[in-house]
């Protein structure tokens, strides 16, 4: 079996510094890529889509097996900004498998100040309140 693509360890690393300064955050692998967790909630998950694998990702955000391999950004969002980027389109996307997950591709024109918004954010809808509330939102 060929071996897949693995997320860019720089990309790793810079979600990795978004992440673990939250509080009570743990870092894993993942059945695929790498998650962050808060107790036993992901709210944020890194993985490379290669060759129509897997398959379920693929589907989603529209990517065929000899297209080139992409990383996906899997956060949860909800209320109007989940609505917001489900209509906005590549690079962003609904994620259909859980209530209110949504996906961002990575590369080289990602906005990471963006980033660190939907991760804190995400954070702070699978954290309970008295963690999330120790928290500063970026922009406001």
């Amino acid at each position: 079996m060929t071996e897949r693509p693995q997320v860019p360890p720089a990309l790793v690393d810079r979600l990795r510094r978004l992440c673990l300064v939250l509080p009570e955050v743990r870092e894993e692998e993942a059945w695929i890529g790498t998650r962050w967790r808060v107790r036993s909630k992901t709210f944020a998950h890194v993985n490379m889509v290669a060759d129509g694998w897997p398959p379920v990702y693929a589907r989603v955000i529209g990517v065929a097996a000899d297209d080139e391999p992409v990383v996906v950004l899997t956060f949860r969002s909800a209320g109007d900004e989940l609505q917001a980027l489900a209509n906005l389109g590549r690079p962003y996307f609904r994620a259909p498998w859980a209530p209110g997950a949504a996906g961002l591709l990575l590369d080289h024109d990602t906005d990471w100040d963006e980033v660190a918004e939907l991760v804190t954010e995400s954070y702070c809808l699978q954290a309970p309140q008295k963690l999330a509330a120790r928290v500063d939102r970026p922009g406001g």
